[in-house]
Formats: C-alpha cells, sequence, structure tokens
C-alpha cells in the first residue's frame, strides 16, 4: 500500500476488510495498475467458519481437522458448526484437537469467512449478510443466487471460477480435485452392477473375457475413470472431441475414438466446445457401433454454464447387451445419456443398469473433503502474501489473478464475469552497438592464442620427459586422438538429440562386452571367480547393447513425420553380414584380419556417434552404430579359441 494511505472504517465485513487505498475504486481498477486497491485483514483478526451442508446427499464438509490445523497455525480463528463433518467421519473432537472451535450454526455462519461446498440456499445466503463467502457458486447457473448476495453487499469468491490455466491455481482446483474422484468412483460404482470381472481371467472352470469401457470426455473425471478401468484390467476405450486427448489416452494404455469428420473440439480454458450438427451426426454413428461392442459406458462430457450435450442416445442404449451398464457423470446438467434419471438406478427393457447418481463425491466423503479443504485452504493462504508479500495478512489484491479470477462480488459490486488482461509484450531487446575492432585489437586476440598454443606444445614436451616407456607413450597417442576425435563428433550436436546420442553412446559403451569374453571360460559354466565375472560383464554389457539401441530407435521414431519419405536402412544388414560372414572365411588363414575387422568396429562405432549430430544423418548413425558393435563383436568372437561348450555360455551371455 502507498504510504500516507487512509483505513476507511465500513459496515459489518467492512471493519476486517481494511481498505489500504483511497478513494475507493470500482471493477476497472482489478484490471492491474499502479495504484491498486486492495482490502486486507490480518490473520488475527480473521475468523474462518464452517457450516454444516445441506443439500441433500451433501456428505462433505468445506474444512477437515487437517486444514483447520494449518489455518490456526497462521493465527485464523477456526468455528465449525457441530456436526459439520460427521457424515464424512470427521468427529468435532478431531476438529477441537486440530484448534477450532465447535459452535452453533449461527456463529459459524457469522463468521467473517464462511467456507462452504455446495451454494447456499436462499437462507443460508441471508446469513452471510455482508460477509465474505467461499464456496462453489456457479454463477452462471445461480443468477437468483448471485442478486441477493449483490442486494446484501456480500463479498463472495466462487471455487468453481479460478482460472484453470494459471499453473499455480492447480493447488486451489476445486473442479479438478473433486472430478478426479467422481471419475473414479463411476467405475466402481459400475463395476458394483457389472456381472463380471473387470479383468479377464482363464481358469480350469472356464474363460472369462475381459471387460470392455468406453469413457466419453476426456478431461480430469474422464482420465480417472480409464485409469481406474485400465487399472481394474478392463480394456478401454476414450472418445474426446480434443485432439490434444489423444497422447494422454494411448499414454494409459487406452484406445482413442475418432469420428469421421473434421472439426476441433478445443474451446477456452482447457474446456471443449459445443460441436456442429454435421460433427455430432457422424458422432452419433460412430458411438452407436461402440455401444454395441462395449459393456460400460462412462459420460463426463459438460460445457461451462449450458446443458449437456446427450452423447447417448436411447437408441443407443438399447443396443447395448444385457447387464451392461452406463454411469452419466453429467446427470446434475440434463445427463449425457437420455435414458438417465438424476440421482437413480434404472434398469432398461433390455437390460441396461443406468446409473444417474449426482452425489460420487459424497460417496467418498472423507477424501473429497479432504482435497477440497486442501484446495480453499491453500487459496485463503495464498490470498494476500503471494502478490503483496506481507505475511500474516489476508488480502484482496486485484493483480492476483487467482483472487480477481474467484471473485464474484466485492462488497456488493458485481466482479463476474472476468477475462485476464492480455499478458505484457516481451521486452524489447537493447539495441546492439557495433564494435569496431582495431588493428591492435586483431593482434591481441592472436597473441591469446599463440600462447595457449605455447602451453600445449610445452606440456606435451612434459610429457615426452616424464613417459616411462613406448607403451605408455602409445596409450598417450591413443588418447589424444581419441579426445579431439570425441569433441569434433559430438560439438554442434541438434539439441532435440541430446537423449537419443546419450543412447547409442550407452550401446557402443557396451563393447566393454569384448573383455568380458577375453576373461570368460570353464566350458558351459564359469569355473573360476575371473571366468564368473567375465560372464556377468558380457551379460551387462549385452543388455547395454541391446536396450541402447532400442531406446535410440524409439526416440527416433518420435521424429518421424507422416510426410517423410519411404527409408529402408534394413538394407545395411546386407553389407554388415556380408563383412562378417567374409571375415569368418579370412580369418582361418589371415592372422590381421581381426585387426582390420576391429578398425572396421572402430570406424562403425564413430559413425554412429557423429550421426547423431543432426536429424539428417541420425537414423543412418544408428545403422552405422549397430555395425559397428555386430562386427566388434564378431571380430572378438573370431579371435578366440574355446571349446564348443564356452561358446554355449557365451551365446547364453549375449
Amino acid at each position: 500500500a502507498a504510504s500516507g494511505c487512509q483505513c476507511t472504517n465500513m459496515r459489518s465485513s467492512s471493519r476486517l476488510l481494511a481498505r489500504v487505498a483511497a478513494p475507493r475504486l470500482g471493477p476497472a481498477a482489478f484490471v492491474g495498475s499502479s495504484s491498486r486497491s486492495i482490502y486486507s485483514v490480518p490473520y488475527s483478526e480473521l475468523s474462518v467458519g464452517v457450516p454444516k451442508e445441506s443439500a441433500s446427499m451433501e456428505k462433505r464438509v468445506g474444512q477437515t481437522p487437517e486444514s483447520v490445523a494449518k489455518l490456526v497455525k497462521e493465527g485464523i480463528t477456526v468455528k465449525v458448526e457441530a456436526g459439520a463433518g460427521a457424515a464424512a467421519d470427521f468427529s468435532d473432537a478431531a476438529y477441537e484437537k486440530a484448534g477450532a472451535s465447535v459452535v452453533s450454526r449461527d456463529e459459524a455462519w457469522g463468521a467473517s469467512l464462511v467456507t462452504k461446498v455446495m451454494p447456499p440456499t436462499e437462507e443460508e445466503a441471508k446469513l452471510v449478510g455482508d460477509r465474505m463467502l467461499l464456496s462453489f457458486v456457479f454463477p452462471a447457473q445461480n443468477d437468483a443466487l448471485v442478486k441477493q448476495l449483490q442486494a446484501q453487499k456480500a463479498t463472495v469468491f466462487a471455487m468453481d471460477c479460478i482460472p484453470r490455466t494459471l499453473s499455480r491455481g492447480q493447488a486451489f482446483d476445486a473442479l479438478s480435485s473433486q472430478a478426479n474422484i467422481a471419475g473414479y468412483r463411476a467405475v466402481i460404482e459400475a463395476s458394483g452392477v457389472f456381472g463380471r470381472f473387470f479383468a479377464g481371467q482363464m481358469t480350469a472352470a472356464g474363460k472369462v473375457p475381459p471387460a470392455k469401457v468406453m469413457v466419453l470426455g476426456g478431461g480430469v473425471a474422464g482420465l480417472a475413470a480409464v485409469q481406474t478401468a485400465k487399472n481394474m484390467g478392463a480394456i478401454v476405450k476414450l472418445f474426446d472431441v480434443r485432439a490434444a486427448v489423444e497422447e494422454q489416452a494411448k499414454s494409459m494404455g487406452a484406445e482413442f475414438l475418432k469420428v469421421d469428420f473434421e472439426e476441433s473440439g478445443e474451446g477456452g480454458g482447457g474446456y471443449a466446445k459445443e460441436m456442429s450438427a454435421e460433427w455430432h451426426a457422424a458422432a452419433r454413428e460412430m458411438l452407436t457401433k461402440q455401444c454395441e461392442d462395449v459393456d460400460i459406458v462412462i459420460t463426463t462430457a459438460l460445457i461451462p454454464g449450458k446443458k449437456a450435450p446427450v452423447m447417448v442416445t436411447e437408441e443407443m442404449v438399447g443396443k447395448m447387451k444385457a447387464g451392461s451398464v452406463t454411469v452419466d457423470l453429467a446427470a446434475s446438467a440434463g445427463g449425457n445419456v437420455e435414458t438417465t434419471v438424476p440421482d437413480e438406478m434404472i434398469t432398461t427393457p433390455n437390460g441396461v443398469k443406468c446409473i444417474g447418481y449426482t452425489d460420487l463425491n459424497s460417496r467418498l466423503a472423507s477424501t473429497s473433503s479432504s482435497l477440497y479443504a486442501n484446495n480453499q485452504q491453500k487459496w485463503i493462504a495464498a490470498a494476500g502474501p503471494t502478490t503483496t508479500k506481507e505475511k500474516g495478512v489476508f488480502a484482496l489484491d486485484p493483480e492476483d489473478v487467482a483472487v480477481r479470477g474467484m471473485t464474484v462480488l466485492q462488497q456488493g459490486e458485481m466482479m463476474w464475469p472476468w477475462s485476464p488482461p492480455p499478458p505484457p509484450p516481451p521486452p524489447k531487446p537493447p539495441p546492439k552497438e557495433e564494435v569496431v575492432l582495431t588493428e591492435e585489437d586483431y593482434k591481441a586476440m592472436y597473441t591469446e592464442s599463440a600462447k595457449k598454443a605455447g602451453y600445449g606444445a610445452a606440456a606435451m614436451l612434459g610429457v615426452g620427459l616424464v613417459s616411462p616407456t613406448a607403451a605408455f607413450s602409445n596409450m598417450f597417442t591413443t588418447f589424444a586422438l581419441s579426445g579431439v576425435i570425441g569433441y569434433q563428433v559430438v560439438w554442434g550436436v541438434a539439441h532435440s538429440l541430446h537423449s537419443p546420442l546419450m543412447a547409442v553412446t550407452n550401446a557402443v559403451s557396451g563393447m566393454t562386452a569384448v573383455g568380458g569374453m577375453y576373461t570368460m571360460g570353464g566350458g558351459l559354466v564359469p569355473s573360476t571367480l575371473s571366468e564368473t565375472l567375465g560372464f556377468t560383464a558380457t551379460a551387462i554389457s549385452a543388455v547395454n547393447i541391446t536396450g541402447g539401441f532400442l531406446v535410440t530407435k524409439k526416440m527416433l521414431d518420435m521424429f518421424k513425420r507422416p510426410t517423410d519419405p519411404p527409408e529402408f536402412y534394413e538394407l545395411y544388414a546386407y553389407p554388415t553380414a556380408g563383412f562378417i560372414g567374409g571375415f569368418g572365411l579370412i580369418n582361418l588363414g589371415f592372422p590381421q584380419a581381426a585387426s582390420i575387422a576391429a578398425t572396421a568396429s572402430a570406424l562403425g562405432c564413430i559413425g554412429g556417434i557423429a550421426g547423431l549430430a543432426s536429424q539428417s544423418t541420425a537414423r543412418m548413425g544408428l545403422v552405422s552404430g549397430m555395425s559397428g558393435v555386430s562386427i566388434g563383436i564378431a571380430a572378438t568372437i573370431g579371435s578366440l579359441s574355446w571349446p564348443a561348450s564356452t561358446y554355449v555360455q557365451l551365446a547364453a551371455a549375449l
């Protein structure tokens, strides 16, 4: 807040929310300006009320003992209505142990910030008065409620209005946390009335095929249903209008269904948009065929502020097999399944059980409450300190997107709907000043380079002075050349190929198998410790070789585009096999053949690493590396004189 600001006393909630800027600013202030209006209250003066939920079948509670303990630790007073958490298995004693006061209904509603799950009723809204409310509100569907709270000059925050594209907003995203539970519970409900195992079984008593589950809608709830059904052993199919969901479906082992009609279903804020009539016609045709095949259909398709689209018609349900199940997670918004009856399970004339429960979260009340309370507690703790950097103060900062996005009303002033301001343009790079180099500058650069060359020459002479034997000098020469070659090979590798390069290098490093092979022996099994270590080294190196090349191929396949020309790298297997076969023939009478084969192997391995420097040569590099390692292993085998039983041991190691 600016220095010298004045605090204005207001009614009721205003005594708790100190206005830290003057004069009072309207909605435009929330767009973000240097002189913004921030309403704040110290934690020591803030009380959080937790009333009991009154909605039918609602068992959740706004705060749990765990979240209460965190609020109390910050210095916030928490008032819990007696019995508020009983339906979710949280006793009054547990709340008291966490530091809350167990109070009457009126006292809980009289707190400065009331935390709930479901939107308040008309009577409950009156109890809020002109204080603060934090709960699900769904302002687009509850216009009368919002107008009532507006008339009362209340301040309202909607848990369902968190900007879902805000990365740190994920901690406050109650829609996602509750949808995740609903998706899981939908599968559990379906399994409870389905007449078979989800996983297939083959027993002496007979064969039981796996259940086939189709999930419509690939949001949080849909993906949770996919994961749960897949974990239970079912064959899972997923359908969504958004193409981006396809990768998520495949990563979870589900088949992604597509409509034979080109139209994007991507909507704003991560939601799906409403599709055209032509697309719906094509989708109905595809879904009708799928309904005839699957055993369980779980629907999760919702469009914010609108009636849920009908995805499964009565005709489709009529074509499902007897004993099949539908679970409609959109039952509260009209339903995706035409036969759905909200809050009931019915059986159609053809024997399909249609579940329309709207209390799936309350069927896991303890877990649902814990996650929801965690969302609320983190939002309360973040409102203020995140942007103002002032700890211990709850503040409504209009420049905090998480606070502004969830604000429906502020002291009776309508703040919803709200669109976040566009991001600021990237800063322009400072103009580069052209540097004009003089002759002396160029001379200084060459002088520095000449000094480094002189240091290198002196170092080489020093090695010559201390070299004890010719063998040492030869090894140093090999080391120096290897270092130069290695540097030149990997210098300038494309960033996207760093991982494939590491994988192929790992495969080439498996040439340590050569050393292991030279220490192997003993016939069918090793007979000494050194032979056992040789066998182990060879086996582990073989894993490195195979795994490295397989991983490299899979990573390079990810870069392959449908428009790329056809490739026939398998043809290089013929010259490699020809070389190995020719080596096998000439090695019998020409002792230097093994040395030449080793050189060919080294060139192939270096070529493999060098080829991974760019996309255009990466696949050729993979083939070169595979050829080099194959020739190296063959050359090593050709230089050995083992009994036949040891070659059997080698085959087992490889």
